[in-house]
C-alpha cells in the first residue's frame, strides 16, 4: 500500500482546481485568510465580475458575466501561481495582504505586457508602444489561458526581444542604427550572422551587397577548414545578449562549410538558395534594383516611381533616395517620422536624386523633376535638419503637405 504522503502527493498531481481556489483553501485551513477577509473577498468578487463582464463585452447578459467569472478566477490564479511560484503559503499570504481585485489587476497587467512584446525577430515586423483599445480582443482570449501556456508564450517573446537588442547593440558597433535596420526589414539573426562574419574578416562596418561578397570570397581564399574561421562573440558583449548570441554563433559554424565552398557562387547561395533566403543580411542602398535585377533605365524608373507622376509621389520617391531608403512613393506614419529623426541626425544626400533623375528619368523631363526636387530642397532641408522646440511636429507637416502619407 502506498504511503500516505505519497497518496497525497499523487492526488495533488492531477488536482486541478484553480490556483486561486487551492491558494483559498490552504488559507483557511492554515488560519491564513479568517472570516473577515473572506466576507471582503465575497463583496469583491461581483464588483470585479461586473467590472470584466463590461470591460470585455456587457454586463447583462448572464453568459457575459458567468464568462467573467471564469476570468476573475483565472487572472487571480495567473496572478498568485507566477508571484508565488506555487508555493501555496505565499498564495495565500498575497490574498490576505491585499484586495482580491488588485491581485485580478495583477493578472491582467501581466497579460497585457506579454501581448506588446514582440512576438517576432523580425524589424520588418516589430509593434512598439503601449497596450491599446485594439489589443483588447487578444487580452479576451489569454484571460483564459493557464500559466503554462503564459510562461511559454513569453519566453518565446523574451527570446525574440533579446535578438532584436542584441541584433541593434552588434550592428550599432559596426556603424548600422535602429532606424537603419528597421528600413530594411530583415530578421534579427540574419543581421547577428552577418556581424559575427564580419568580425571573422576583421572589417569595421556591416556591408552592402558588393562588400558582403567580397567577405564571403575572401574568407574562401583565406580559411580552407570551417573549424578555422574565428566566430567569436565580441569581448564587450552585455551578459544579456551572450545566451541568445550564442546560439546563433552555433547556426554561423553550422553554415560554414557551404559558406566556404567555392564550387557555389556567392550570389547563388546566399540570394538564390532556399535555406540561405534571408539568412544573411547586407545593406541596400537607392539604386540596387538596377544592380540587382539588370533592368534598363526606363524600366527602374517605372519600377521605382510604381507608374506614379504627380508631384508628391516623386517627391516621396526623391526624399527616400536622398536618406539612402528604398524605393517608395508612400510612407507611413512611423517611416515618416523614422526619416525626419535621420535627417535631423544625419543630413540628407540632395545629390543622390539628381544623379537618379539624371541617370533613370525620362529624358524630356529630367530638367522639370530636377527643378521640382531643388524647390522643395530648397525649402524643406532647413526645416527637416532644425533642432528647435517643435521642428519634428513641423517637419512632418512639411512632408505631410508636399509628400504622400498613408492616413
Amino acid at each position: 500500500m502506498d504511503h500516505p504522503d505519497q497518496a497525497a502527493q499523487a492526488v495533488a498531481l492531477f488536482d486541478e482546481r484553480p490556483f486561486f481556489e487551492k491558494a483559498l483553501q490552504h488559507g483557511v485551513r492554515h488560519g491564513i485568510l479568517v472570516p473577515d477577509k473572506l466576507a471582503a473577498m465575497c463583496q469583491e468578487a461581483p464588483k470585479g465580475m461586473v467590472q470584466i463582464a463590461r470591460y470585455f463585452g456587457t454586463e447583462y447578459l448572464r453568459p457575459d458575466l458567468e464568462l467573467a467569472r471564469t476570468r476573475l478566477v483565472n487572472l487571480v490564479s495567473l496572478y498568485l501561481e507566477h508571484s508565488s511560484g506555487g508555493d501555496l503559503d505565499l498564495a495565500a499570504e498575497s490574498l490576505r495582504d491585499h484586495s482580491l481585485l488588485s491581485r485580478s489587476k495583477g493578472g491582467s497587467d501581466m497579460l497585457k505586457a506579454l501581448i506588446v512584446m514582440p512576438q517576432s525577430s523580425h524589424f520588418g515586423m516589430q509593434e512598439h508602444g503601449a497596450f491599446e483599445d485594439k489589443h483588447i480582443p487578444l487580452l479576451a482570449k489569454w484571460t483564459l489561458r493557464s500559466l503554462t501556456e503564459y510562461q511559454a508564450e513569453r519566453a518565446a517573446r523574451s527570446h525574440a526581444t533579446k535578438l532584436v537588442e542584441a541584433a541593434i547593440w552588434m550592428a550599432a558597433q559596426l556603424g548600422l542604427d535602429a532606424d537603419d535596420l528597421e528600413d530594411a526589414g530583415k530578421d534579427a539573426e540574419a543581421v547577428l550572422r552577418t556581424a559575427l562574419l564580419v568580425r571573422a574578416c576583421r572589417r569595421s562596418a556591416m556591408p552592402d551587397w558588393r562588400a558582403f561578397e567580397k567577405m564571403v570570397l575572401g574568407l574562401r581564399k583565406k580559411y580552407a577548414e570551417p573549424a578555422q574561421v574565428p566566430i567569436d562573440l565580441p569581448r564587450d558583449l552585455p551578459a544579456a545578449y551572450v545566451e541568445v548570441l550564442q546560439s546563433v554563433q552555433a547556426s554561423v559554424v553550422q553554415d560554414l562549410p557551404r559558406i566556404l565552398d567555392a564550387a557555389v557562387g556567392v550570389r547563388k547561395l546566399f540570394d538564390q538558395t532556399p535555406a540561405f533566403l534571408g539568412r544573411y543580411f547586407w545593406s541596400e542602398d537607392a539604386l540596387a534594383d538596377l544592380e540587382h535585377f539588370e533592368r534598363s533605365n526606363s524600366a527602374l524608373w517605372d519600377k521605382a516611381t510604381e507608374g506614379h507622376s504627380d508631384d508628391s509621389s516623386l517627391l516621396t520617391l526623391f526624399l527616400r533616395i536622398a536618406t539612402g531608403g528604398k524605393h517608395a512613393t508612400l510612407l507611413s506614419e512611423k517611416t515618416a517620422l523614422g526619416l525626419v529623426k535621420k535627417v535631423q541626425k544625419s543630413g540628407l544626400d540632395a545629390d543622390a536624386p539628381r544623379q537618379f533623375i539624371g541617370q533613370h528619368a525620362p529624358v524630356a523631363l529630367r530638367n522639370d523633376y530636377l527643378k521640382l526636387w531643388n524647390a522643395f530642397v530648397a525649402e524643406a532641408e532647413p526645416v527637416l535638419r532644425s533642432d528647435r522646440v517643435h521642428a519634428t511636429a513641423d517637419a512632418l507637416a512639411l512632408l505631410r503637405r508636399e509628400c504622400n502619407i498613408a492616413d
